[in-house]
């Protein structure tokens, strides 16, 4: 079959159409053979690749899109693209798109306005297959505005009410930290977290401080609110909490920090104020941190990047059939929480590890 010349009198390029008439199928026939789809029989499969291999036809993501309604792409929506457990998480995420050839599109509301003008305009302007949330707790309307889309939805890290989560039990993390310094003999234990005006159900803060509260109370150890310091998550902000918690009359022995990128930032207030870990104060951190060996830290490690990827997997199966669709992953009316109309909440939980090292040691009357 010769190709038609286009007005440069080069051979214009075969569509996906010229493959459906040449091996004699529909145009979504077509579209199903060469993406791999099951609902094609080995015959005809055969007869669309040898058709595509003769006239050198090679698929534009465009073309595909308006044959599927796809365009073979995945949003991710977060507040921060430049700190390591948000860079972790996109590259885990990334890998696995990459592999099953879909794009990534990277959507980092940073402000208000910008978090406000995404959710305002995202309904008409939507240009991706799935949505995967990661680190962000929506209000109520933004998770309406991200249900109303009709995609396949995921979120990472921030579980968010009727979407798929992929996470760690962030309770127990907080837990699990705290109970080390109770067990090296600590009591006079301070914590440094994050914003807690959310939700705590829904706010990572909330959640990790929740289970440092558990640690003491099950310890006989009432918490002390002028110990619970906000670092805003950041190594800057790690180092401020920790200056003012070393500037109070009576400084705790041991300060869970939660999450590494803190735990280096206190360090530093340790050092500029000619202090010691763990000779003069234990600190524990979460995340696993890459840098956290070359701290010393001793840490709650998760498995950052697993998220991401699962997340993606997630919704790469819903996308290219290989689960059920988000409406039949609804359940049935009468096995709904009674008061809403979304399904259970979907939540995969990863594995949390405590690692020692040396940033931690008995307290000073234990010793």
């Amino acid at each position: 079959m010769a190709s038609e010349r286009g007005r440069t009198g080069q051979p214009s390029r075969a569509g996906i159409v010229d493959v459906a008439r040449h091996a004699g199928v529909s145009v979504a026939t077509v579209s199903r053979a060469l993406r791999g789809m099951p609902n094609v029989s080995q015959a005809t499969r055969s007869r669309v690749l040898r058709s595509a291999a003769e006239l050198q036809y090679t698929a534009s993501p465009l073309a595909s899109g308006l044959v599927t309604g796809r365009v073979r792409s995945v949003g991710v929506v977060l507040p921060y693209a430049s700190q390591w457990f948000f860079a972790e998480v996109i590259g885990g995420i990334e890998e696995a798109l990459r592999d099953q050839g879909y794009d990534l599109v990277l959507h980092v509301l940073a402000d208000e306005r910008r978090r406000r003008d995404f959710f305002d305009s995202l309904p008409v302007r939507r240009r991706v297959d799935a949505l995967l949330v990661v680190g962000l707790p929506l209000d109520e309307r933004e998770s309406e505005v991200l249900r109303g889309l009709g995609i396949p939805l995921a979120c990472v890290a921030e579980p968010v009410p009727g979407l798929h989560s992929e996470l760690v039990d962030n309770v127990a993390a907080g837990r699990t930290a705290v109970q080390h310094l109770l067990n090296l003999g600590h009591r006079r234990i301070a914590c440094i977290g994050g914003d807690m005006t959310g939700p705590e159900r829904y706010n990572l803060p909330g959640l990790r401080t929740r289970g440092y509260r558990q640690a003491l109370d099950r310890a006989g150890i009432d918490p002390r609110s002028e110990w619970e310091r906000n670092g805003d998550f950041t190594p800057q902000g790690g180092e401020s909490a920790m200056t003012s918690l070393l500037s109070s009359v009576d400084p705790p022995t041991a300060v869970f920090c939660q999450s590494d990128e803190m735990a280096f930032g206190a360090f530093r207030a340790l050092r500029r104020s000619g202090l010691r870990y763990p000779q003069d104060i234990s600190v524990v951190g979460v995340d696993g941190h890459e840098l956290a060996e070359v701290f010393d830290l001793t840490t709650v490690a998760q498995p950052v990047a697993a998220q991401g990827a699962a997340a993606a997997r997630w919704l790469i199966d819903r996308l290219d059939g290989h689960s059920r669709s988000e409406e039949t992953d609804r359940p049935p009316e009468d096995d709904r929480p009674p008061g809403t109309d979304r399904p259970p909440e979907d939540v995969s939980l990863h594995p949390i590890r405590l690692v020692l090292r040396g940033s931690t040691a008995p307290a000073p009357d234990h010793r």
